[in-house]
């Protein structure tokens, strides 16, 4: 038996092999995986508690204590899924860490992981919360991530510190965001993103903090 399997099971007084009953991050991680294999499968349309459940090998009560809703639960572990393929760039350079950063993203909305986005932020669109934290952990890297990246250019003495507003620092992806949802995009081509870039982004954070003309 493999160790992640011995880490599984518990040995009985007589020899046989039983589940070990899983609690706390364990049992969560293991359903936030469920959730996202199902999300994955069949979208957020098609996800329900049984198939999470089922998946998962544990029972609906145990999701429901730890996510009330349908909804909640989708997000969480698309949160989970997502999270983990944002990496924060750190070329030494403004330019190249936003392009780096919009190309991310516009690979990740145009794979199957963009489909589970477009079918969440389309079924939780009366849920404000729930919409924001979508938002925040798509590929976009959120404010925060945005931020950081603007933080270190500030550092290197690229921008002034008045450019480090969350509005600002995300202009970029906000702009690549809705090419894919006003224009119905599949893919945005580099060339775009590039633009994006050098004609939009860069001269508005120059123009923080700069003197009036």
């Amino acid at each position: 038996m493999c160790a992640q399997c011995k880490s599984n099971h518990i040995q009985r007084a007589g020899g046989g092999v039983v589940a070990e009953r899983r609690r706390g991050v364990v049992l969560e991680q293991a359903i936030l995986r469920a959730a996202a294999e199902e999300l994955a499968e069949v979208g957020f349309p098609g996800l329900t508690m049984d198939g999470v459940a089922k998946r998962a090998g544990t029972n609906k009560n145990a999701i429901y204590r730890r996510w009330p809703s349908r909804a909640a639960l989708a997000v969480a572990a698309y949160r989970e899924f997502a999270e983990r393929s944002v990496e924060l760039p750190d070329t030494g350079s403004l330019r190249a860490d936003v392009l780096e950063l919009l190309r991310g993203a516009n690979r990740q909305w145009s794979s199957p992981l963009g489909d589970v986005l477009r079918g969440l932020l389309a079924g939780i669109g009366d849920d404000p919360e729930l919409l924001r934290q979508v938002q925040e952990a798509s590929n976009d890297g959120g404010s925060a991530l945005w931020l950081a990246i603007l933080g270190r250019a500030v550092a290197r003495g690229e921008a002034a510190p008045e450019a480090l507003h969350p509005r600002v620092a995300t202009v970029a992806v906000v702009l690549l965001r809705n090419e894919f949802v006003t224009r119905g995009a599949p893919n945005v081509p580099d060339g775009v993103l590039v633009e994006i870039v050098d004609e939009v982004y860069l001269p508005l954070i120059r123009g923080r903090g700069a003197p009036p003309a």
